[in-house]
């Protein structure tokens, strides 16, 4: 197929970036999104230009390092394809002739490195914030020592499948992270080894989250319709919940 494609380009942080367009021929439907990114960037080095930078890694729908805006969707979407990660969306999705807009996340919070390529580390002090658990030194409980009920374990489970690639925050109109904290708080919440910081961990990455610059959460919803792995939105209401907690207690004391 031919297609054509809009990528944003800016040098640096403090550059002015701008929609570049590139044209591309005999591009196979079963590439995947980035393996047509690497075509582009092998017939621009070929003709002595500058490559576009973008994030990848494992290219298996798991690290999370991988991001664009396709055509307004953060990661983008298919005819077929919905809620993916942008290395597991293929060019089969597309159509011969199709005009397509790359863009990267668009938030405060995210700032543009180059091209494609935005700074997330915002989301790591968010996890340094209060993403651990306590664990005292010594011999090592039994692992069967502490029973954890199933639908606890099955919460926490979904939760932990969050991997951290920020399309949350791109489709939010804020710029939120939110569901991002949430899954984080979530995981670890409903763990029994979770429970002794379960109200400084709420205050704690909620602070870190607002201090980074994120928006505030107004339940649109956009976030989990784009999550790649679909991290419902009522673990923002149980965020809120520990957080409302934490909130009502001063020296272990609830204020009611």
């Amino acid at each position: 197929m031919n297609v054509t494609l809009r990528v944003w380009r800016q040098k640096d942080a403090r550059s002015k970036g701008k929609m570049v367009d590139y044209k591309l021929q005999d591009i196979d439907e079963h590439m995947s999104f980035l393996e047509m990114l690497d075509v582009l960037n092998e017939q621009l080095t070929e003709n002595g230009e500058e490559p576009v930078a973008f994030d990848s890694d494992c290219r298996e729908g798991i690290c999370g390092m991988c991001g664009v805006v396709i055509n307004g969707i953060p990661h983008g979407r298919g005819q077929t394809t919905y809620q993916t990660t942008t290395c597991q969306l293929h060019m089969r999705e597309f159509k011969d002739g199709d005009v397509i807009d790359v863009e990267p996340w668009r938030a405060t919070a995210f700032p543009v490195i180059k091209d494609l390529v935005v700074d997330r580390t915002a989301f790591d002090r968010i996890i340094q914030a209060g993403g651990y658990i306590s664990a005292p030194t010594g011999t090592a409980p039994e692992a069967h020592s502490t029973p954890v009920p199933k639908a606890d374990a099955d919460r926490a489970f979904d939760a932990a499948t969050c991997i951290g690639c920020g399309a949350c925050v791109a489709a939010c109109p804020n710029g939120s992270a939110m569901l991002f904290t949430a899954a984080k708080i979530t995981h670890l919440g409903s763990l029994p080894q979770g429970q002794p910081e379960r109200r400084s961990r709420a205050l704690g990455m909620v602070a870190q989250q607002d201090a980074e610059g994120f928006g505030n959460c107004t339940n649109i919803g956009e976030c989990s319709a784009v999550c790649p792995k679909g991290i419902p939105l009522q673990f923002i209401s149980r965020l809120n919940r520990d957080l409302w907690g934490a909130l009502s207690t001063v020296d272990g004391k609830h204020l009611g």
